[in-house]
């Protein structure tokens, strides 16, 4: 995408007022009567993933079979724009962006606290298969359940969405938004007028709630952090200050482009996930790393199809609901933007290149990143080095990292590193995301062309206050309660259009005679 500062696109007023609406009214609502938004957001919360839990997991196991069938099938040798169509950024750069900008503050925050929370039973995680607390199965339980929640399901919700925009719009020829996604399903007639609209609105919404939920999970995190390593009290002005960071970091790096801005600081924070794998990995316990990346990997594989589409029936509502069900719920709340975003990168590559880049490799990454960091927690928790629950029991869901860095040889170098990795973690999806909702509220709106100015500081700022009211004032039980509210709500609003984007893409791949066509170009040219 090129820099362009000076874009005068007309304003598509009919998805930019409602949505500055709701969000700008959230806003202020938070600040004047932050008690009444904690209580609705809340009551949405429970409802949604109470009454439609089984809808979640339906169709979190029919986005992966489906992407599964796209890269290892004749379909992902479709090219992105054609057979002479060249990419734009290398592999490590694609990936950069793609990895930091699709995952926020989420590994950092819980690649240490979730697996000690299951581990211990904190918040009744173990009832529902009555697992004794600190057993030696809690732990393998730990280890399966991270792997299952945080690798290949959740990032197929973000890669079908990003294929199937990138081809309608490279291809097809289509406008770049949500919209022309399901255009395979209902035709031309859901680009015109109110439906267009709607569908893009509800997209806008969903993914600035689940900004908001992550910004708020990584103010409270970077709250904890500050108190633990450096006696900095938590409470509003620290999470104003930390939130005016964070979202003057984002919105200049949204302002200077995806060249610059977003490029460069998705370098950055990958190349500090990386060092920190790297580091962990040779200072940590490393033959038990590797024995219980093993044992959790046969754990979860041994009950993938249960765990599947249990929608809180077995597992209870304090494992499926307040953990799965929510990682799906802000998974899909994302997904139809930042499809738009990874479509926008991604012109020149193959759909299969794309499912590498998108679906697999952060997948695998995640995998590596829980099986270091989580695996690590738990033998010094079991051996006594560190007592990582008692701190989560004491200062929320979110605490334990902190207690675990402590014991972690170079701390005090590692500690900084961390605050600033998620501070460049968040702002990274931010900024990326606050382009694209920007775009989305631009009338032609190009993969080659920035949108303006105001539009991303509007969005970013907006995003921002509400972040830090649901922090601030929705801590509850886990600390993050709030937040959490805020990432239900994004999902459930958006879960129509998700379902839609998996039935159109099923119809587009596997029955257009005009995808058939591009099949069998993409086998002659393929790499």
């Amino acid at each position: 995408m090129e820099e362009n500062t000076k874009n005068k696109k007309p304003i598509r007023w009919n998805v930019f007022i409602p949505c500055f609406l709701v969000i700008g009214g959230a806003a202020i609502l938070g600040i004047v009567n932050n008690e009444w938004l904690t209580a609705v957001t809340n009551e949405i919360f429970s409802w949604s993933l109470g009454s439609f839990g089984w809808l979640y997991q339906i169709i979190a196991m029919l986005t992966l079979i489906l992407v599964a069938l796209l890269t290892f099938t004749k379909i992902g040798n479709i090219r992105f724009g054609g057979k002479d169509a060249k990419s734009k950024y290398s592999f490590g750069s694609w990936f950069a962006m793609t990895l930091t900008g699709g995952i926020a503050t989420g590994l950092i925050t819980y690649g240490v606290n979730e697996v000690l929370i299951y581990y211990g039973n904190i918040y009744g995680e173990l009832d529902g298969y009555g697992i004794a607390a600190l057993s030696d199965e809690a732990a393998y339980f730990s280890m399966g359940r991270c792997f299952y929640n945080w690798t290949f399901i959740p990032y197929a919700m973000y890669a079908l969405s990003g294929v199937i925009i990138a081809y309608m719009y490279f291809n097809r020829k289509t406008e770049l938004s949500v919209a022309a996604s399901l255009t395979p399903l209902f035709g031309d007639k859901v680009m015109n007028g109110f439906w267009k609209a709607l569908i893009d609105v509800l997209s806008v919404l969903a993914i600035a709630l689940g900004l908001a939920s992550s910004l708020g999970a990584g103010l409270a995190l970077i709250g904890t952090g500050l108190s633990s390593a450096y006696g900095i009290a938590q409470g509003p002005i620290v999470w104003i200050a930390l939130t005016a960071i964070i979202t003057i970091t984002f919105t200049v790096a949204s302002v200077t482009g995806i060249d610059k801005g977003i490029k460069w600081l998705a370098g950055l924070t990958s190349k500090i996930f990386y060092v920190l794998l790297i580091v962990l990995f040779i200072l940590g316990p490393t033959l038990y790393i590797l024995n219980m990346a093993n044992v959790g990997l046969g754990y979860w594989l041994d009950r993938f199809w249960m765990w599947g589409f249990d929608p809180y029936t077995v597992g209870g509502e304090a494992l499926v609901t307040w953990w799965t069900m929510y990682d799906w719920a802000i998974w899909i709340a994302y997904a139809p933007l930042m499809g738009i975003f990874f479509a926008i990168i991604a012109y020149g590559r193959t759909i299969r290149q794309f499912l590498v880049i998108n679906w697999i490799l952060p997948s695998t990454f995640g995998f590596v990143w829980f099986s270091v960091w989580g695996g690590t927690a738990l033998k010094w928790q079991i051996s006594g080095k560190a007592d990582i629950i008692a701190t989560i029991q004491e200062q929320g869901a979110v605490a334990g990292i902190w207690e675990f860095l402590k014991h972690v040889p170079l701390g005090s170098i590692i500690i900084p590193v961390i605050i600033i990795a998620l501070i460049a973690a968040f702002s990274t999806t931010a900024d990326t995301m606050s382009t694209t909702i920007a775009a989305l509220c631009t009338k032609g709106a190009r993969h080659d062309e920035e949108p303006a100015i105001w539009q991303k500081i509007v969005w970013g700022v907006s995003i921002g206050v509400i972040a830090c009211v649901m922090v601030a004032f929705g801590g509850g039980a886990q600390g993050v309660d709030g937040v959490k509210y805020l990432a239900a709500c994004g999902g459930f609003v958006v879960l129509i259009i998700f379902i839609f984007q998996v039935a159109s893409a099923i119809k587009l791949f596997f029955f257009d005679k005009e995808t058939k066509k591009d099949i069998e170009e993409g086998s002659k040219y393929r790499d």
